[in-house]
């Protein structure tokens, strides 16, 4: 899960008080994730602007009776193609073939984080 941390001093993220407040709501640290109602979760900060961007543009949607936020597809596209790895290679493959992307807005994604060299790369 990605989330959007105030900077500490320095600069510097911090995940401790997100922590703090899941230990005191009784969910336990297990590993790299905290276990909440027995799903182990991992939180990710937005470490740059495409992250933010992406957060900022999600969308709302109900899981179960929950209300979440989800990032689009577009987004997680543009993602792959920043970090870059095989992995994120077929990621990208994946989503093309599978998800309902809107052209016009990837393409606007994809330029504001000067990503279109790497797109015109990849999409072979």
């Amino acid at each position: 899960m990605f989330v959007v941390l105030p900077r500490a001093g320095g600069g510097l993220l911090s995940l401790a008080p997100l922590y703090e407040a899941l230990r005191a709501r009784g969910y336990a640290e297990e590993g790299e994730c905290v276990m909440i109602e027995g799903v182990p979760v991992q939180f990710l900060p937005a470490y740059n602007a495409l992250l933010e961007e992406a957060l900022a543009r999600a969308r709302d949607t109900a899981y179960d009776e929950t209300r979440t936020r989800v990032l689009r597809a577009e987004h997680l596209l543009a993602m792959c193609l920043q970090t870059g790895r095989d992995k994120d290679r077929e990621r990208v493959r994946v989503l093309r073939a599978q998800a309902k992307l809107d052209m016009d807005y990837l393409a606007g994604v994809l330029t504001r984080h000067q990503l279109e060299a790497k797109w015109n790369e990849w999409k072979g």
